[in-house]
C-alpha cells in the first residue's frame, strides 16, 4: 500500500454496533471504584526529583505497580503517563529526569502479565501458549485481556488526579508500539489527557494484520490462533467482532487532545497501514511524522529531542 493509499486508508473493519454502550458501561465502572493504593516515597535522595512506588488493586483484584517521579519543589506544569512495549517493563527511573528538571511529572505504569511488577488475576478459558491479543478473545470482549489494561489506565488517571501532588494538573501520554497503543488509549478514556505522542502504535486493524501474514512476536498470537486452533477460519468473524472492542482505531475518534503521530514506512511488526487507520481516523488536532528508512526500532535520531520539546514546551527542534 502506497503513503497515497495509506492516507486514505481506515481499516478492515468498522467498530462493533454496540462498541461505544460497551465502553460507556466499562468506564462506569471506574466512577463507582473507590482506590485502593499505596504510595511509597523511596530512600534515594535527588536534588530535583523525588521517587515513589504506587501499587493499587484493580477492579479484578489485580495489583498494579507504577514509578511516579515528581518535582520536589514546585507542582508539575503537567504530568507524563508513559506507557512501555509489548511484553516489556516501565522504563528506568532516571528515564524520567530530564523530564522532570523541566517540571513535568512521569508516571510510568507496569502492563499487568508482562515483564514489570504489576500482577494480572485475570482467569480465562482457551490457549495462553501465546500472547495477550488472544486471551480471553473466544469468551467475549468482557474477558478480553487488554479490555483490563485499559481500565487499569481509567484507574491510574483517577488515582494521579487525586493525589495532592498532582491534583488538577493536565495529562499528557506517550508510548512507544503497545506503548504507543495505551497512549492512544488514554487520551481517549481520560478526559485531562491534552495531549498524546504515539510511535508506531501496537493492537490496530487486526484483520490487515493477518491478511498481510505478519509473523512477529507482537502479533504471533493471533497468527498462532488460526494456524494451531482454528485453520478453516470458521471463527474469524467472531474473533473480528470480538477484537473491535479493543482496536485502537475504533477509541480514534474520541481522543479530544492534540496527537503526534510517528510511523516507519520500514515496519515489519506494526503495518505502517493499521497505523495511518488510526490517524485517519483522528478528529483532534493531528500531526503524522513519517521516516521512510525506519522500521520498529529505536529512533534516536531527532525523536528523543522532539520528544523532550513536545512534553516540556522547550524547542530544542
Amino acid at each position: 500500500m502506497s503513503v497515497e493509499e495509506m492516507a486514505q486508508y481506515l481499516g478492515c473493519d468498522e467498530a462493533p454496533v454496540d462498541f461505544a454502550l460497551f465502553w460507556e458501561n466499562e468506564l462506569s465502572k471506574l466512577s463507582e471504584w473507590e482506590p485502593v493504593y499505596e504510595l511509597k516515597e523511596m530512600a534515594v535522595v535527588l536534588a530535583f526529583a523525588v521517587c515513589y512506588e504506587l501499587r493499587f488493586i484493580s477492579l479484578d483484584g489485580s495489583s498494579i505497580y507504577s514509578k511516579v517521579i515528581l518535582p520536589k519543589k514546585l507542582k508539575p506544569t503537567s504530568v507524563m503517563l508513559r506507557f512501555h512495549g509489548y511484553q516489556g517493563r516501565s522504563a528506568d527511573w532516571s528515564e524520567a529526569f530530564k523530564y522532570v528538571a523541566e517540571g513535568v511529572a512521569v508516571v510510568m505504569m507496569d502492563v499487568r502479565g508482562q515483564a514489570g511488577k504489576s500482577e494480572d488475576f485475570s482467569q480465562v478459558k482457551g490457549n495462553t501458549v501465546k500472547g495477550h491479543i488472544v486471551r480471553g478473545m473466544l469468551e467475549g470482549p468482557s474477558h478480553l485481556f487488554y479490555r483490563q489494561v485499559y481500565l487499569d489506565i481509567g484507574l491510574l488517571g483517577k488515582i494521579i488526579g487525586q493525589l495532592p501532588q498532582t491534583k488538577g494538573c493536565p495529562l499528557i501520554s506517550f508510548g512507544e508500539s503497545q506503548g504507543g497503543a495505551l497512549a492512544l488509549i488514554a487520551g481517549a478514556i481520560l478526559p485531562e489527557v491534552e495531549r498524546v505522542f504515539a510511535i508506531y502504535p501496537f493492537l490496530s486493524d487486526f484483520r490487515r494484520v493477518l491478511a498481510l501474514k505478519y509473523e512477529a512476536e507482537a502479533y504471533d498470537d493471533l497468527y498462532r490462533h488460526f494456524k494451531f486452533t482454528d485453520p478453516f477460519h470458521r471463527q474469524a468473524e467472531q474473533v473480528f467482532e470480538t477484537l473491535g472492542y479493543i482496536d485502537v482505531k475504533n477509541f480514534a475518534s474520541l481522543i479530544k487532545g492534540d496527537v503526534t503521530m510517528i510511523c516507519g514506512l520500514l515496519d515489519d511488526v506494526c503495518p505502517p497501514s493499521t497505523q495511518f487507520a488510526i490517524y485517519n481516523r483522528l478528529t483532534a488536532v493531528k500531526e503524522m511524522l513519517i521516516m521512510p528508512e525506519y522500521g520498529h526500532e529505536a529512533l534516536n535520531v531527532d525523536c528523543q529531542d522532539l520528544l523532550f520539546s513536545w512534553a516540556t514546551g522547550k524547542n530544542l527542534c
